[in-house]
């Protein structure tokens, strides 16, 4: 897959060519004064996790995430509920 850097401002002049290109295969990073902030990729492409679990590089959790506990109720800064429970 090919790729290629734009800034904003070449991106937005040129929306229309940069997505022919996008759709042709070719995978855009956007940068703001030369710092990357978002990428464009053709659609069905592998995202970075999609591609390490057909690898089987990494694998897909199982479940959810456990239930959150239930918020406690209590009084005094941080500091001394830590303090109270290291005695």
């Amino acid at each position: 897959m090919k790729s290629a850097t734009i800034g904003i401002r070449e991106l937005r002049d040129g929306l229309s060519r940069h997505l022919a290109e996008v759709r042709a295969g070719t995978e855009l990073t956007v940068t703001d004064h030369g710092r990357p902030i978002a990428r464009i990729v053709p659609i069905g492409s592998d995202s970075g996790l999609e591609a390490l679990v057909r690898a089987g590089l990494a694998t897909l959790p199982r479940s959810r995430r456990a239930a959150l506990p239930e918020p406690v109720d209590a009084s005094g800064t941080v500091s001394d509920l830590v303090a109270d429970q290291r005695r």
